[in-house]
């Protein structure tokens, strides 16, 4: 079969189409006459000067707060850091259950001290909860050798990642740390990784920068009110934050007197005992919101037998009460 000679057709340059056969095209407009696009939304994530305005209109709520604050310093500068400890295991408690991890203080307690949990226990959770629980107590504060290299440190994060916050923090000199604290708290919260973590992280970086206002409290309680809760203009935020942190405050000192009426109480009660195990035991029962018998033993140095005696002593006098109801692995509280 002969081959077809299809040079005789010439070269293949079609035509191009008429637009007006592209029936299925929509009808095109000049340029002049298209609508404009939406202009990207380039306002900060914070402003500073709306928190500063806050801050002004709110001078009446700082002071009250700060007064407050004080008083809690004087009173733990005078009570020692086994209360420290024991506001610390509330606060961070509390704040596993705002992020939903549901840990009691008791529960922590005994993580804390034995590294014992129950089997329906989320160890991730207690975990989360006792490093609030160190960072709370003491520590370097996050703006220690200044916020670029305090927050990552405090945070355990890497640079990087807080280099926009430590920016924030040193560009708002004129806040008072408990404003700084809650301008913070609030934009970690927006640009932190998320999770529950990141509200731990939030929270309890806000509470060690409002501390910085005083000398004696470690951290500024928030996680027993509302204060976390804060939402709507940097005014109405400011004013739930600093109301519902004098609220905490106010909790705070009332447990203290709590533990020093009952401390009183017990010391009087146990006069007639000789030894250093009940004192010792007294204190270790009012620093701790549970104890064990080998717990109490590691806190008091007492043998056991010396520590489960005076435990069955002050039971039998109503001064503390064991809430297992088992015969083994008990657990004694303080009668507040």
């Amino acid at each position: 079969m002969p081959t077809p000679d299809i040079t005789r057709f010439g070269p293949y340059d079609p035509a191009p189409p008429d637009e007006d056969d592209l029936w299925f095209l929509p009808a095109s407009e000049p340029e002049d006459e298209l609508p404009p696009l939406p202009k990207a939304d380039r306002r900060a994530l914070i402003d500073r000067r709306a928190w500063q305005a806050a801050q002004a209109d709110c001078a009446v709520e700082l002071a009250a707060l700060t007064y407050r604050f004080g008083l809690l310093s004087e009173r733990l500068r005078n009570a020692g850091p086994g209360r420290i400890h024991r506001l610390a295991i509330i606060e961070s408690a509390e704040l596993g259950w705002w992020v939903g991890d549901r840990i009691t203080a008791e529960q922590l307690s005994l993580w804390l001290g034995l590294h014992h949990a129950a089997a329906t226990d989320d160890t991730t959770a207690l975990q989360r909860a006792a490093w609030a629980v160190r960072r709370l107590s003491g520590g370097p504060a996050p703006d220690a050798d200044g916020w670029l290299k305090g927050l990552p440190a405090f945070l355990g994060r890497s640079p990087h990642e807080t280099a926009d916050l430590a920016v924030l923090a040193d560009a708002a000199p004129a806040l008072h740390p408990v404003v700084q604290g809650a301008l913070l708290f609030h934009c970690w919260r927006m640009t932190g990784p998320g999770g529950p973590a990141n509200g731990i992280d939030a929270a309890v970086l806000a509470a060690r920068t409002g501390a910085l206002m005083g000398q004696g409290a470690p951290f500024l309680p928030l996680a027993t009110s509302n204060a976390l809760r804060a939402t709507g203009p940097a005014r109405d935020r400011l004013f739930t934050w600093l109301t519902g942190a004098e609220v905490a405050t106010r909790a705070a000192l009332t447990l203290l007197d709590r533990l020093a009426l009952w401390e009183d109480s017990t010391r009087a009660s146990l006069s007639d005992l000789s030894g250093k195990t009940p004192p010792a035991l007294i204190t270790a029962l009012a620093d701790w919101p549970q104890v064990t018998a080998p717990m109490a033993e590691e806190l008091t140095g007492s043998s056991r037998a010396a520590v489960q005696r005076n435990l069955a002593t002050m039971t039998d006098r109503n001064l503390i009460r064991e809430i297992t109801g088992q015969g083994r692995f008990r657990v004694w509280t303080a009668r507040l």
